[in-house]
């Protein structure tokens, strides 16, 4: 039988280091914190990295799964430094990167009939780990938004849209995905639920035109409350309506360094 040879080992002479190389939109159950369940079991999509140094020709995929698989079962995102570590150590590289996508669900009570749905919302964790480790979170929070120039100019009415806040965040102290949720929705002209009854979908109408907000409110109001939250030492927010009179979006962002 003919030897095999282990072609990813092979020396590369072309002298380029790979800054990152894996596997990408990786399917897998995990298990993230819940503040009112303690645990919530999702399904994210991964991609996984790690350095590749010049003199290797290439690295091995499978290994990134094999290591995936002695995590999964516990709650992931705790447990991401000695994830990244293992990586690092079976890979072979001085560093390993992960991003992790996924739905997470919030119960939501409707604000009059006090129905209760589950809202799902797209949040993501994004983990590094080479001299030291280091870790953002992010969420984007639907909300509904009215037009202060509308309300202004209307005689009746004025015209609203469904937005979207995508905030990232790093941190230094621990942050409930709950807490990002609710900070944003406190900001907008009315939060959205999955579930409304006739009573209920006149408080948002009215609690929306009692609160105009312009995009660039949103993210003037979400920034003013992360910079007084000392556990937050990076963050940005990206703020987007889906306007409902134009055909085009309206967009707003800051980035602010608090390190």
């Amino acid at each position: 039988m003919k030897d095999k040879i282990d072609i990813q080992s092979l020396e590369d002479k072309r002298n380029v280091t790979i800054n990152k190389v894996g596997v990408k939109n990786v399917k897998y159950p995990i298990i993230v914190d819940d503040r009112e369940n303690k645990t919530q079991n999702t399904v994210a999509d991964l991609d996984i990295y790690v350095e590749l140094p010049h003199q290797h020709r290439g690295t091995h995929m499978s290994r990134f799964l094999e290591v995936l698989n002695h995590f999964h079962k516990d709650n992931f995102i705790q447990r991401l430094p000695e994830f990244l570590a293992e990586i690092k150590k079976d890979l072979n590289s001085d560093s390993a990167y992960v991003n992790i996508r996924f739905p997470y669900f919030m119960k939501k009570t409707a604000p009059v009939s006090k129905t209760s749905s589950l809202l799902s919302y797209d949040c993501s964790f994004k983990a590094s780990s080479n001299d030291e480790f280091k870790m953002q979170l992010g969420v984007k929070v639907p909300i509904t938004t009215l037009c202060p120039c509308s309300k202004e100019i209307s005689e009746n009415g004025a015209h609203s849209q469904r937005s979207e806040v995508n905030v990232v965040l790093g941190y230094d102290k621990f942050i409930w995905l709950e807490e990002v949720i609710e900070l944003v929705e406190s900001c907008a002209s009315c939060e959205i639920y999955s579930l409304l009854k006739r009573v209920d979908e006149k408080y948002v109408t009215e609690k929306a035109f009692d609160n105009p907000r312009f995009v660039e409110d949103i993210v003037r109001e979400v920034t003013v409350k992360l910079q007084k939250d000392m556990r937050v030492n990076w963050f940005k927010v990206q703020s987007e309506n889906f306007e409902s009179i134009h055909n085009h979006n309206a967009y707003a962002c800051v980035e602010h360094d608090k390190r």
